[in-house]
């Protein structure tokens, strides 16, 4: 991310702003600036004076406020890192009739040789507020974004690219299936396989099995595969495998993928353009997997993909217990794959 890279470089250059406030949706990246300003802006011997952790839960913005306003100790400047802020939601947004919010009365006269961090995770400060435009104004501001599902493979690959490791598609793509878009979770597993395999390595879907545990030959991504190219043979081994290993393959999930697979593919059918750069564009995937759904698109003409949208939300409530008689998971996936198929 071109921000955060910016905001590295700034601090690695020693432009310190008096404020940082970290918010949005997506941690990963709060943290990672927090624990960049954390080991950076101080040495090691300062830090024992000047460097204090706070916690959002504990303390009063008054508290935070106060600590930001001492002087450092034989350094040039303290950092104060407010981690979980967003226990503090109501007073940093609070307003009243004619004074200024706490925060952004700080924010107007900050103390320039103090480094404050707020950590506001999962929620944002209103942009048209006061107090947003004095943090603006004052310090930095960034919002960490969600990524969508379609741009999760594209970070793992310049993540490991920086790394000085190249990823395949289809190890990239498991990683997401398997781990979702938390890219907190999905670091701490490229951690491991940078702890086990040297740089330079390519990272295949052999070494994500080997190694994290999650079938190259049996998921919910070999098992899209299979359903386009129409495959039976596969499509009954991979659901017999789920079938035997409910806990690791649960059938909420496996509903959820195909009904996004085949709400894409109905896109695929509506598209002026069926090229590979404006159907991956279109439908929000990489050029790599573009041939799948030309290929689905030939084996599932549009109304038969909308009748198949129709038995993955039967096939759902039967999941949660409407109408199924308690059928077991895997007679459900069973039956739904007949039917797709048929």
């Amino acid at each position: 991310m071109e921000e955060v890279t910016r905001i590295v470089k700034d601090i690695k250059s020693r432009n310190l702003k008096p404020i940082y406030f970290l918010m949005g949706e997506e941690p990963y990246y709060i943290d990672q600036l927090a624990d960049y300003i954390a080991d950076k802006v101080l040495t090691e011997e300062e830090r024992g004076f000047n460097q204090m952790v706070l916690y959002g839960r504990d303390v009063s913005l008054d508290d935070v406020i106060s600590q930001a306003k001492r002087f450092p100790m034989m350094a040039e400047h303290q950092v104060v890192i407010v981690k979980e802020a967003q226990d503090m939601a109501r007073e940093i947004n609070a307003q009243s009739d004619g004074k200024k919010n706490k925060l952004e009365a700080y924010a107007e006269n900050p103390q320039n040789t103090t480094v404050l961090v707020f950590c506001y995770k999962y929620k944002k400060i209103d942009k048209r507020k006061k107090v947003y435009k004095a943090l603006v104004k004052g310090g930095v501001v960034f919002e960490s974004k969600k990524l969508y599902e379609n741009q999760v493979s594209d970070w793992i690959r310049k993540v490991m690219s920086g790394k000085n490791y190249t990823i395949e598609p289809k190890a990239a793509h498991m990683l997401v299936e398997f781990l979702g878009t938390d890219l907190s979770k999905i670091n701490n597993e490229l951690q491991k396989l940078m702890l086990i395999l040297p740089p330079g390595s390519d990272i295949t879907p052999l070494a994500i099995e080997e190694n994290i545990g999650i079938s190259k030959d049996y998921n919910n991504f070999e098992l899209r595969k299979a359903v386009g190219g129409r495959d039976i043979v596969k499509v009954h081994r991979i659901i017999n495998y789920f079938s035997q290993n409910p806990k690791d393959n649960p059938m909420v999930v496996t509903i959820a993928l195909l009904f996004q697979y085949f709400q894409k593919l109905l896109m695929y059918h509506g598209l002026p353009s069926k090229d590979k750069s404006s159907v991956a564009k279109a439908l929000g995937v990489s050029p790599f997997f573009v041939g799948e759904y030309v290929e689905a698109g030939r084996n599932y003409p549009m109304k038969k993909v909308s009748f198949i949208i129709n038995l993955l939300r039967d096939a759902d409530m039967k999941g949660k217990g409407v109408g199924a008689n308690q059928l077991p998971q895997g007679d459900i996936l069973k039956e739904l794959m007949v039917q797709i198929m048929g």
